[in-house]
């Protein structure tokens, strides 16, 4: 397992001391900061222009801040290491604007009035990165407890994200992973494209 690096690190402390700072306070404090800072749907009434930025700051519970952060560290040290500081966190700002588009234009097609938190499309676009930079590499997912390439693990995932994402009715912000994956493939093949000039 990697070290964690500047920025992983930092981010990882920030959501961490922002979830605990926001269950410990008295009252309301955790609604209040949902109302402003989560990604509403354009057609809710509550939209604003940083939360496309923010929501991904924000965790439901201790289960989702929790393997959302595993994942920053199992996938983005590495990440962070080879990309270097601003690359790195190119990937994760691009990868977390386009799940919350993908995830807006869902919930605008669906009418949908939830709103959105976590760093989930991020991740995403990291685990897609990471398949990429490291088609080959053996891992062994938590779920399921199978070593394979991590070609193979980002495909399945895709997929699933995928089917789950048109099945509905899970809670679960399937598209905004899929939009993450979207703008880290993006993100990577511009920066491709500008070492072929």
């Amino acid at each position: 397992m990697p070290t964690i690096p500047p920025v992983t690190k930092a981010l990882m402390l920030f959501c961490v001391g922002l979830f605990c700072l926001l269950q410990l306070l008295p009252g309301g404090a955790y609604g209040t900061t949902l109302a402003l800072a989560a990604l509403w749907p354009l057609n809710s009434g509550r939209f604003e222009l940083w939360q496309p930025v923010t929501y991904a700051f924000l965790h439901g519970d201790t289960l989702h801040l929790f393997f959302n952060m595993l994942g920053l560290w199992m996938f983005g040290s590495e990440l962070e290491i080879i990309y270097g500081r601003s690359r790195y966190l190119l990937l994760l700002l691009a990868s977390a604007l386009t799940g919350a588009a993908a995830q807006l234009v869902f919930t605008l097609v669906t009418s949908s009035y939830a709103p959105t938190v976590g760093a989930s499309g991020a991740l995403f676009g990291l685990l897609l990165a990471y398949g990429l930079r490291f088609p080959d590499r053996i891992i062994m997912p938590l779920f399921p407890p199978i070593p394979m390439k991590a070609k193979i693990f980002v495909a399945i995932f895709g997929a699933i994200e995928l089917i789950l994402g048109f099945s509905g009715g899970s809670g679960i912000a399937h598209f905004a992973h899929l939009g993450g994956m979207l703008g880290a493939w993006l993100m990577i093949n511009h920066w491709r494209s500008g070492r072929r000039r």
